[in-house]
């Protein structure tokens, strides 16, 4: 005699289907939390690019408009920060990422004096994340991190870009 054994339905999920659900959710989950804080420094990094070419471009319409004569100063309303002449001849940058004003500080920009020169590494830090414009400079070749006297008629902007959690790398860009 053959037993017969009774096959029961049962309905719901083992535990092993229940673990390899949360196994795989952890890993999108984990993904996730690593690519969020890559996403928003290449964020930042773009903002602070966009405001550099902002800023060139407003140098080099002051330039054309006023005969070849580069800014003697800047001053900053947000969101824009003007470069004037003594005459009072004006260009405007509109910002995006440098919007704590004037100054050395975090988000801010420091106009110096023509011919002031800015040395590799100088600003790699988050509490020195800010804009250096100096007019009668030029970035210096193969260094993306500083500037040196140039021509008079040239204008430099040193500032920094997010390369990793708490580090920079200076960059240069001259009009």
């Amino acid at each position: 005699m053959r037993s017969k054994l009774k096959k029961t339905n049962s309905k719901g999920f083992t535990i092993i289907e229940v673990m390899i659900v949360l196994v795989i959710a952890g890993l999108i989950l984990l993904i996730v939390f690593l690519a969020v804080p890559a996403l928003q420094r290449n964020a930042r990094n773009t903002s602070r690019k966009n405001d550099v070419s902002s800023i060139l471009a407003a140098v080099t319409e002051f330039i054309d408009n006023n005969n070849g004569t580069v800014p003697t100063a800047g001053t900053w309303a947000n969101p824009s920060y003007t470069f004037n002449t003594p005459a009072g001849a004006t260009s405007q940058a509109k910002l995006g990422y440098y919007t704590a004003g004037a100054g050395t500080g975090k988000g801010q920009i420091d106009f110096v004096a023509a011919g002031t020169a800015t040395a590799a590494g100088t600003l790699n830090s988050a509490a020195a994340d800010y804009a250096i414009i100096a007019t009668g400079t030029q970035c210096i070749a193969g260094n993306a991190g500083g500037s040196q006297g140039g021509s008079q008629k040239g204008v430099s902007i040193v500032y920094e870009i997010e390369t990793g959690a708490n580090t920079f790398a200076q960059q240069c860009e001259s009009e």
